[in-house]
């Protein structure tokens, strides 16, 4: 079975990004818990302040940007100046833009790019090094249910997360002979202060009748219908305990029936336009 564990006899190091709320929060406690070293990577880590007491060394609290790439690199040699190794990196920040595609200003759109992608490669190119000269380590790349489908209201922030999935089907084969393990992330609705974060675009009256809607729907919607972070963490932490992780792992019940949904979509299409897919080579 792919999900069997094998818990490691010697404590890893955790580098963790947007580790001061929701997932990456919980998965900085429930690292620390187990006895693991973290070093937590936020702009602002007084919220994570409350645990250093608690866990001693074994927390490194880091003040950084994932935009800025020094910053980056900076908060990588501190770690591995406290630590020695890493051993995970959860690249876990980011934040979402709502509004449809024409609504979201070029500011917006290429901030969320800014953050959700290229502070995904700052991560990567600072801390790859380091796994591939240990020859081991795994990489948990944050994506989401929007990750494998989108809807009105949620087409740049998709882009987004479509683009880390891409990069990461890329990244987990030329890794995998180095020892270096790669899993996106995917959640679907999860209780954290994500929803309350979110960047929204200017709306235009066409849109609605669907990204209005969404929107009121997304609102309405029941506590029981997120699911919560320590159980998304949870379900991370078996992954990186496996020894056959999975490259994508789905979280929620809901959010794995919307991507299969999709992708059954995008079966049927190749399926029912093969006559003209295969016109082609004729």
């Amino acid at each position: 079975m792919n999900g069997t564990t094998n818990q490691p006899t010697v404590p890893r190091t955790w580098l963790i990004t947007g580790a001061t709320s929701g997932i990456g929060r919980e998965l900085t406690l429930q690292a620390l818990e187990n006895g693991d070293a973290v070093s937590a990577i936020a702009r602002d880590t007084a919220p994570l302040e409350d645990l250093v007491e608690a866990h001693g060394d074994r927390l490194l609290l880091v003040r950084a940007d994932v935009r800025d790439e020094q910053s980056v690199r900076t908060a990588v040699e501190r770690t591995l100046t406290r630590f020695g190794r890493i051993d995970v990196v959860a690249n876990n920040a980011g934040y979402g833009l709502f509004g449809a595609v024409e609504e979201a200003s070029d500011a917006q759109a290429r901030a969320v790019f800014d953050t959700n992608v290229f502070g995904v490669l700052n991560v990567l190119r600072a801390t790859l090094p380091v796994l591939r000269s240990q020859r081991s380590g795994h990489v948990l790349q944050g994506s989401s249910v929007y990750g494998q489908s989108a809807h009105p209201g949620v087409g740049l922030l998709a882009a987004t997360k479509y683009a880390v999935e891409g990069l990461s089907d890329a990244l987990a084969a030329e890794v995998a002979p180095l020892g270096i393990k790669v899993t996106l992330v995917q959640p679907g609705m999860t209780a954290t202060p994500f929803l309350s974060n979110l960047d929204v675009a200017a709306g235009l009256d066409d849109y609605d009748p669907t990204v209005r809607e969404v929107q009121k729907g997304i609102g309405e919607l029941p506590p029981s219908a997120f699911s919560a972070a320590a159980r998304i963490a949870e379900g991370i932490r078996t992954a990186v305990d496996s020894p056959n992780p999975p490259l994508r792992l789905a979280l929620g019940t809901a959010g794995a029936t919307g991507m299969r949904t999709a992708l059954e979509a995008r079966i049927a299409d190749l399926d029912g336009w093969n006559r003209v897919t295969d016109a082609v080579d004729r």
